[in-house]
Formats: C-alpha cells, structure tokens, sequence
C-alpha cells in the first residue's frame, strides 16, 4: 500500500520498479509469427516507470500538466499503459471514452468533457477532425503514430530528446483531486462522465488486494482496457490478449486460452459474454487452465450455468468471482461460484432474484423506498425492511462524488449525508437484503414494469423462462396499450428454430407464466432475432430499443 500522503494512483508504478524492476509489467501481442502464434513486446516495471517519467516530461513541455483534461484514446498497446501512467504522474486528467459507444454519443461526451488536450492514434484525430469533437477547447494536439495534416506533434517526436533514464517526480495530488473522467457505458442512456478522484482510485486498488488475495508477481489476463491498469498497481503482470475489445461477445476464445496457457495467467477478467465463449469452447474441447487461480466477471450477471461449464476447467477450489458494481462505484459486492452453484442458483431460477453476495468491507450499503425523483438529504426512514425490494445505495471511498458537467444527473444520483459531507450514491438498480445479510439484485429501476395490478421486476421475472433449454435469454418490457401499460417478454433463442417450433416454445412459456404467482399477468411472448447490447460487456440489454420493436410488433 501508499504510504499516507501518497494519494497519486500512478505511485504504485515507481513503487513496484523499485521493488521488483525486472518483473514484466505488460506484454503486448505486436505480430504475428510463424504458425499464426503472435509475438509479444514486454515492459519490465522498470522499463514502464522510465518511459512513463519520459512522457510526463514530454506532456509537460506541451503544457499538459496538473489538471489539464486529456482525451486518451489510443488503443491498447504498450503506449497506452505508458501515456495512462504519465498522465497520472503529472496529474492530468485523462478523459476516458469507450469508442464502441457510437458517434452521436462520442461527440456529446467531448463535448461535454471540454478537453483541453487530445492523445490519439491516426484513425482518431482524422475523426476529430471530420466531425469537430471538442473544438471550442482544445489547443493541444499529440498522436501516437504518424502525424499528417491535423497538426500538433507524434509521441515519438515528443519522447526522443529526453534521456531513457530520466527521472520524474511523481505530482503530490490530494485524495479529493480529480484524477480521471471515466465515461458510463450509456446501456440506461447518453453515456455520462464519472468524475474519479485519486482516493477513489486507491480505494479499489485497495478493495481488490483484499477481495480477491492479489499478490505481486502474479499473471493477469484483462480483457477491458480500463481493468488492465489495475495491474500494475496490484505489482501483477498483463498480458495483453489477442481481440477486439469493443466486441468481448465475438472473442476467439482460442486465443483467449493460448493465452493463458503460454503465460501461465492466474487471474483473468472478462465479460459475461466473454466467459460464456471460453466456458462453451474449454468444455467441448476438454480443456484444463490449472494456472489459473481465480476468474473475475462483470458487467451483468452471470448465469449459473455458464459459471458451471467454466469452473470444470479449473483446479478444484477455483472459483469465478462476480463483483457487483458501476462505473461510479467498483466493487459493491462479491459474490462467488461456489455459493452461486451450491445454494443461490436454484432461489434464482425461481424468481428471487440475482446473489450478488455481501457488501465488501469498505462499503456501507442500504436498501431504500424506490423513488424516480430526486432525494436532497438522507434519512434513516427512508430504508426498507430486509427482504423489500427497494433501490441499493452505496457510500464508501470507492464511490464517485459526481459526473463533469453533469448537474442534474449528479442532483439525482447523490443524497447528501449533511452532518458528515458525505453522500450515498444511487446506483439505479433494484435488489433487497436477505436474512444472511447478504443483497439480491432484481433489475434496473428504470426496467421495472409497473401495470395497474402490480409491478413486475426483470431479473426475476426473467428467470422462470430462462430455466426453458430452448431459451438463451429474455428480456421483460413494458408496452402501452389501450391506455394501460402492458408487460411483453422478449425471447432470444439458444439456437435457430422453425416457425411451428417457435409457436410451440411461446405456448410452453405461456403455460410457465400462468402457473407462477410472479409471472401469471404476463400473457405476451415475442421471439427476437438478436438482443440489442451494450459495446463495452455485450450483455446488458437495451431493454428500451426492444420495447420499441415489442410495441410495432404488436400493432
């Protein structure tokens, strides 16, 4: 850990080069080989700590410097961990954006962000260039590779006069200082800026060494960039893997697997999607990853099934681990396979709902009253019983204090704790607290369907018909008809099936719906070619474009 005035994320970097330099901190798949194998380029800690102190001298001499927004987006590469860190010591703040997300939403979000400096490959800056992103604010321009017409210089240009071995002392920022503006995924809307601040950052660093036992020295496999820069900080080793990032759901997990195997990775993070490819290839090739020592998953929840065919290919006593959370707040709770598979699965499948385990211990979280206003100050009262569905509500260091430019959504996201300057931030999902204490996920806040008889939450909702081995998954909207609003099932198919088969499967899941207290006001079924998903997991559903389609199916 830091010592007490060490709030800079990026002093975990010298921290580890001091500790053990020649330790490979990333290795970057650059090529391919003979055999179709990729070829790898490596950064010691060492060699990572002195290229990042020759960038921050470099940044600095361009006026990037303490405070400066920076938009980043530079593919992952070894540069990118190098520009990540360099940022960090001279404490900018790198402005982070998934590119998956889509123009429109792009451009709002430089927009939004108002940077002052952009960091970006080719393919980027002619983008910014064609479309106008951020052009009121920024005035300094860098590109990683050749630089043509768009002006400003190459790293490579910025970097070569200043010696391998320069030293650079890290900025001393504040736990409360800005450190990064971290863009939401936008699966519940327009893609919004969690502001993090550096304790924030120190904080999951912290909360996942003691989750998850992370010790130096060990191999980590990340498939999303932004969970790879954790590694470093947690003295671990990335391998960067073979793929596109912006599609984890169209892995080849063959390449995921060869991975693995030629490091000997014992942590991997991935997808939902991603683990559901790797689990489904490792068990019809019979395949064992006895290095690994631990998997993590997040993003949506994990069907048991899936956590099923993956742990068969670890030791015994492996698990894979399924933190809840958001961009704003990371890790809430954690839960594992072991307790998913022995005992929670079965509650789930029959509508109680998602384990998504204890709150981690940096973490104080409440159930409240659902509420779709805004809710200024924090009151006891406003908590429900153990085992009410209401609203989960978050306060701890890991927790963002607001979104940049973003009043509004940070007036109803945040209630003030006034006594302390504290606050709870709502996370905007639905669950409740079991006997154990332990929390149960049901759904997003804005997903539940409320009719004139009752109201219907997905996630549980969802599982009776997805226990149906003919179903992948479904998705429960709400459709208003007849001046009512109206629930529908949305039904994604395990495989392609005839228009007599898919008439049968929608009278079976008609009878299921019937017999079940939680699903007998649901009488609609509509089979769908393909869910909609978000860019950055492929698994959270965009519940909202299905219930447009539901509604013109309907007419």
């Amino acid at each position: 850990m830091l010592g007490p005035q060490s709030y800079n994320v990026a002093a975990h970097l010298p921290a580890m080069a001091a500790k053990q330099p020649s330790t490979a901190a990333v290795h970057f798949p650059c090529r391919q080989g003979k055999n179709n194998q990729p070829i790898y380029q490596t950064y010691t800690y060492a060699q990572l700590d002195q290229q990042s102190n020759r960038i921050a001298t470099g940044l600095e001499s361009l006026g990037i410097s303490r405070g400066v927004r920076t938009v980043l987006m530079v593919n992952p590469s070894l540069d990118f961990f190098a520009l990540t860190f360099a940022l960090f010591k001279v404490g900018a703040v790198p402005v982070l954006i998934d590119p998956g997300m889509g123009i429109k939403n792009l451009k709002v979000c430089l927009a939004e962000a108002e940077p002052e400096a952009f960091i970006g490959i080719p393919k980027a800056q002619l983008a910014r260039l064609l479309l106008g992103w951020g052009k009121e604010s920024l005035k300094v321009i860098l590109t990683v590779g050749s630089c043509r017409f768009w002006g400003g210089t190459t790293l490579a240009k910025l970097i070569k006069p200043i010696s391998q071995c320069h030293h650079y002392d890290t900025t001393h920022t504040e736990a409360d200082e800005t450190a990064a503006i971290l863009f939401t995924s936008g699966s519940t809307g327009v893609p919004k800026g969690a502001v993090y601040s550096h304790g924030n950052f120190i904080a999951q660093v912290d909360a996942l060494r003691e989750i998850y036992q992370i010790t130096p020295g060990e191999i980590d496999l990340p498939t999303f960039p932004l969970f790879a820069l954790f590694a470093p900080a947690l003295g671990m080793t990335s391998v960067i893997p073979e793929m596109d990032f912006t599609r984890p759901g169209s892995v080849d997990p063959a390449k995921i697997i060869a991975a693995i195997k030629r490091f000997e990775v014992t942590t991997m993070f991935g997808s939902p999607a991603l683990i559901r490819r790797v689990a489904q290839y490792g068990k019809e090739n019979k395949i064992k990853l006895p290095s690994l020592k631990r998997a993590i998953s997040a993003g949506a929840p994990v069907p048991a099934v899936v956590l099923e065919r993956f742990v068969e290919m670890v030791n015994p006593g492996v698990q894979v681990f399924t933190p809840y959370g958001a961009t704003e707040s990371l890790p809430v709770c954690s839960i594992g396979s072991e307790i998913i598979l022995q005992e929670t699965r079965v509650a789930t499948d029959q509508g109680k709902g998602v384990c998504i385990g204890f709150p981690v211990p940096s973490i104080q979280l409440e159930i409240i009253q659902i509420d779709d206003q805004d809710i200024p100050i924090w009151k006891d009262d406003l908590k429900v019983a153990d085992g009410e569905i209401g609203e989960i509500v978050v306060k701890g260091p890991q927790v963002t204090r607001s979104y940049h430019n973003r009043t509004e959504s940070t007036r109803l996201a945040k209630i003030s704790v006034s006594d302390q300057g504290d606050f709870f931030h709502r996370m905007g999902d639905l669950g409740y607290r079991d006997e154990h204490g332990r929390i149960w996920f049901c759904g997003r806040k804005t997903h539940r369907v409320v009719t004139e008889s009752r109201t219907l939450f997905t996630i549980p909702c969802e599982a009776i018909f997805n226990a149906h081995d003919k179903v992948f998954r479904t998705a429960l909207v709400g459709i208003s008809m007849d001046d009512e609003t109206k629930p529908v099932v949305c039904v994604e198919l395990e495989k392609n099936m005839s228009q007599q088969e898919q008439d049968q499967l929608v009278d079976e899941l008609q009878r299921i719906a019937k017999a079940n207290k939680l699903t007998k006001s649901i009488h609609r079924f509509l089979i769908h070619p393909a869910f909609p998903v978000d860019i950055r997991h492929n698994a959270k559903i965009f519940r909202e474009k299905l219930a447009v389609w539901a509604k013109e199916k309907l007419r």
